[in-house]
């Protein structure tokens, strides 16, 4: 972007839950070049802006804090700069955020800039909850509050007499303060009955909500150890929370679950399983690159069957015909063999049929369906696209029957550079599941951690395969694989998950 088009963009991240966030706050993360966060916006939006430059401007625990002099500055320095610049702000911006302040300095120093309004804790925690902030015959008027400003609410400068006593009255940071809260309102002829609710970590995972009357929230608070970030709700609607809680009833709700896949390939088992309630800890145990093949595979319509056992087999394949001048058009006559419902969908997509497909997705049941498929094998010719490191099986039970087979190296799956800060992590996290979907990321998990920390793991989680080689890798290293599918795929995989851990396995 050219200097004459800096601009900064106050972008509302949402209550937490990262899809939360507007259609627009993403655009503009996406197309960043700096993107200047606090500490209630989610980290993980940051990867909406994977090449953006990061800077944190939020307070918490060993982090430098910026003041919001320095904040507003930093702003319009990178503007002036000609950068495209994201001020990313827990909830709205509009909303206990200072983001008018921050337009108002960048209006004072004639920096262009757009409010991108987000969905508001103080709505958005509460509905999380079960909690509908106005509800007919319980409450026609709703009062946001901020509960961070001790000096104002002693001084009488928050007046709940003048702001809708009758009302639902929103607190955000309300915890620390809740004893002066409760007492002023009690005092101003609020019923100590009144009910109450504090959500902790709301549209998080690991949420939690207390519900409780003005006379005693506060020692329910102090038991249940609620910590800051939360929002207080007080008025009859904070009572509907038994029975309309949705989010901490789902049957992964808070349960942490360590996702190995590949991260670029790990998006659908992490959104089937966020949308049951889990807290997903990303620990890539594998990266795939691409192969440099330089050997032709010949003219593609000369083999009978290309026989596919992923979506990255599928991938390159097309990938290599692209680059061949060729299409699916030549594809015609040659038969497709895959394995797993994931692949044969990658087929689909690019509208081809699978002509065969076991029931179980291992090689040994895709050979026994082939020779009954056709049991007369010799002198067929096989292309079979895979990784390195894939099992011989396949290719050596087709050459003794006679036939031709080209092997193709289509990627190669690889261990990303371990970090021990990472693994820490990890340790701190206290899974309760770990999920492997291959071999290699079963081999590498174990070999990422170490026999030390894969003793400490073992004490608390359970592990899931979803196939029997990834199992048996799994075992050989000693974790004990207790959850797997009898049809080895995503959702057979996250469907086993709730069998074996969701709230109604007990």
């Amino acid at each position: 972007m050219s200097d004459s088009h800096g601009k900064v963009y106050l972008v509302g991240a949402g209550p937490g839950d990262v899809g939360l966030i507007t259609v627009r706050g993403r655009e503009c993360l996406e197309h960043a070049d700096v993107v200047i966060y606090d500490s209630l916006a989610n980290p993980a939006l940051l990867e909406f802006a994977p090449n953006a430059e990061h800077i944190f401007a939020g307070k918490a625990t060993e982090k430098h804090t910026l003041t919001q002099p320095e904040i507003n500055a930093l702003l319009v320095d990178r503007a002036r700069r000609g950068k495209r610049v994201v001020r990313l702000k827990g909830g709205d911006p509009f909303v206990f955020g200072r983001g008018g302040e921050e337009a108002m300095a960048l209006a004072a120093e004639g920096v262009p800039f757009e409010v991108v309004p987000g969905v508001t804790a103080g709505i958005a925690v509460p509905a999380y909850a079960g909690i509908p902030v106005t509800h007919r015959g319980a409450s026609i008027s709703v009062t946001l509050i901020t509960g961070h400003d001790e000096q104002a609410l002693e001084s009488g400068e928050i007046d709940p007499a003048s702001i809708g006593l009758r009302g639902t009255l929103v607190f955000y940071m309300g915890v620390k303060n809740l004893p002066i809260v409760a007492a002023k309102l009690v005092a101003l002829g609020r019923d100590p009955n009144t009910p109450v609710a504090v959500v902790s970590q709301g549209t998080h995972p690991s949420q939690r909500t207390v519900v409780g009357t003005l006379a005693d929230i506060h020692e329910l608070c102090r038991r249940e150890n609620i910590v800051p970030p939360a929002v207080v709700v007080i008025g009859e609607v904070a009572a509907l929370h038994d029975r309309l809680t949705w989010f901490e009833s789902l049957p992964l709700f808070g349960k942490r679950i360590v996702v190995t896949r590949a991260r670029n390939q790990a998006g659908e088992l992490v959104r089937q399983l966020h949308d049951l309630g889990a807290d997903i800890f990303e620990f890539p145990t594998i990266e795939v690159e691409p192969a440099k093949i330089e050997e032709p595979f010949g003219e593609i319509g000369e083999y009978d069957w290309i026989i596919l056992t992923s979506v990255n087999g599928v991938e390159m394949l097309f990938e290599r015909l692209e680059e061949a001048g060729k299409d699916a058009r030549d594809l015609a006559g040659v038969k497709l063999c895959v394995i797993g419902s994931a692949t044969a969908e990658a087929l689909r997509k690019r509208f081809l049929r699978v002509d065969l497909m076991p029931e179980k997705y291992v090689a040994e049941d895709l050979m026994a369906a082939l020779i009954e498929r056709e049991p007369a094998l010799e002198g067929k010719r096989f292309l079979l696209p895979r990784a390195d490191i894939a099992r011989g099986f396949l290719p050596e039970e087709l050459r003794k029957r006679g036939a031709y087979v080209k092997e193709l190296v289509a990627y190669r799956t690889v261990a990303p550079r371990s970090s021990d800060e990472r693994a820490d992590a990890l340790i701190a996290y206290r899974p309760d599941l770990v999920t492997f979907t291959s071999s290699s990321t079963a081999r590498n998990f174990h070999d990422m951690l170490g026999p030390e920390r894969i003793g400490i793991v073992k004490q608390t989680a359970a592990f899931a395969s979803i196939g029997p080689i990834a199992a048996k890798t799994a075992e050989d290293l000693g974790m004990h694989v207790r959850i797997q599918p009898d049809t080895h795929d995503i959702p057979h995989l996250v469907d086993a998950i709730v069998a074996g851990i969701g709230r109604q396995s007990g």
